[in-house]
């Protein structure tokens, strides 16, 4: 798995801010759902209903042993300017990537001192990198960025988001829908493991 990572925060960079605001002009689309206090609305992200792994990976990132909670995510095919950069971080073939899929899912840190240090989030992404290089997906790509965050879910905070990009490829769609859901699966499991809560 080839892993980067990435810090995005400027002054003209966009803020991360949780709740936000629903857009009146589709009422219920894009609404912040709280999947740490209720788990059962991924059925409100309709992102989640069409496509299992990044359900089950929602699941997995709010769940009660995770470190994480999620706010906003996002599932699409790769379009061609996005597959010729992947091909050429991952230095495959336009037949071995000739497909591919990808998703986000912006990610916020529940311990309220590692939500608010650069310096401690700096370091979990280094940790992330180093422990999913060792990951065998070979068709897969991981990016995290970090992000400036304002979050007033039980007070207002300043802080930090995660941004992970997962990227899958392949020969067809099935194919690369496949190494990103398996992907997808892999970094869920590590992000709430021991082995990345103990490094």
């Amino acid at each position: 798995m080839v892993v980067d990572w990435s810090a995005e925060c400027s002054a003209d960079d966009p803020v991360l801010v949780v709740p936000w605001d629903p857009d009146p002009a589709h009422p219920g689309i894009g609404v912040f759902v709280d999947l740490r206090q209720n788990p059962y609305d991924l059925d409100r992200i309709p992102e989640a209903e069409q496509h299992p792994p990044l359900l089950q990976a929602l699941r997995a990132l709010n769940g009660p042993r995770s470190p994480l909670f999620t706010a906003k995510c996002d599932a699409w095919p790769l379009d061609a300017d996005e597959l010729a950069q992947a091909r050429f971080q991952l230095d495959l073939t336009p037949d071995q990537a000739a497909a591919g899929f990808a998703s986000y899912i912006d990610l916020l840190w529940r311990e309220r001192m590692v939500l608010v240090s650069f310096h401690q989030q700096e370091q979990r992404l280094q940790r992330i990198a180093r422990l999913a290089a060792a990951l065998d997906h070979p068709y897969a790509l991981v990016e995290t960025i970090l992000r400036p965050a304002f979050v007033d879910l039980d007070g207002p905070r300043e802080g930090f988001a995660v941004t992970l990009y997962v990227k899958g490829f392949g020969t067809d769609g099935a194919h690369a829908y496949e190494n990103w859901s398996r992907a997808l699966e892999a970094i869920a499991m590590l992000l709430r493991g021991r082995d990345f809560a103990s490094t």
